[in-house]
C-alpha cells in the first residue's frame, strides 16, 4: 500500500530548499549591508522649517557666507539685529560662520516667526551635511520645532481667553 505518488515528503526536499534559499539570503544580506553606508551629501542640503504660520524652505551650499532670503540679503530682509542673530545661531554653535551660502524662500507669519522658521530650516540642513552636527544642534534646541501656535477664539469670549467686562449689578 505504500505507493509512490511522486510528491516529496517535507524532509526529503528540506536540504535542497535550505541550500537554495541559503544561497540567496546570505548574499542579499551582505549586499544590503554594503549598500547602506552613511549618506554622503554631494549637492546642496535642503530642509524646511516652520514656526507659527511661517514656512521657510532653506538650501545651504558650501560657499562664503552669502545670504539670499526671498531674493534679498540678510540685512535687507531682517534689519533687526536680534532676528539676524537668531537666524545665524546654528552656524555660530557649530563654528561654521562664512562657510555656507544660504538660499531661502520664506512666507507666512510675521518677522519673528519667519526668523524662527529659518533657524529651524538651517539647523535641519546642517544636520544633513554632517551627522556629527546633530548632537550640538539638538542640545542647543535648534532641531526642535516650537509647537506653540495661536489659540482659537472661544464663543462667549472676546478673544481666546479675554472675557467681556463683568458687571455685578
Amino acid at each position: 500500500m505504500a505507493e509512490s505518488t511522486g510528491v516529496e515528503t517535507p524532509i526529503e526536499g528540506a536540504a535542497e530548499f535550505e541550500e537554495y534559499v541559503g544561497d540567496y539570503t546570505s548574499e542579499s544580506a551582505e549586499v544590503v549591508a554594503e549598500e547602506t553606508p552613511q549618506p554622503v551629501l554631494t549637492g546642496p542640503a535642503a530642509a524646511t522649517g516652520r514656526r507659527k504660520q511661517a514656512i521657510a524652505r532653506v538650501r545651504i551650499v558650501p560657499g562664503t557666507g552669502k545670504w539670499t532670503i526671498n531674493g534679498r540679503t540678510l540685512d535687507a530682509y531682517f534689519p533687526n539685529k536680534v532676528h539676524q542673530q537668531v537666524v545665524n545661531e546654528p552656524f555660530v554653535t557649530l563654528s561654521l560662520e562664512d562657510q555656507f551660502d544660504v538660499i531661502a524662500l520664506v512666507h507666512g507669519g510675521g518677522v519673528t516667526g519667519q526668523a524662527g522658521a529659518l533657524r529651524l530650516g538651517i539647523a535641519r540642513s546642517l544636520q544633513l551635511v554632517d551627522a556629527d552636527n546633530r548632537p550640538p544642534l539638538k542640545k542647543a534646541g535648534f532641531l526642535t520645532r516650537d509647537p506653540r501656535a495661536k489659540e482659537r477664539k472661544k464663543y462667549g469670549l472676546k478673544k481666546a481667553r479675554k472675557a467681556p467686562q463683568y458687571s455685578k449689578r
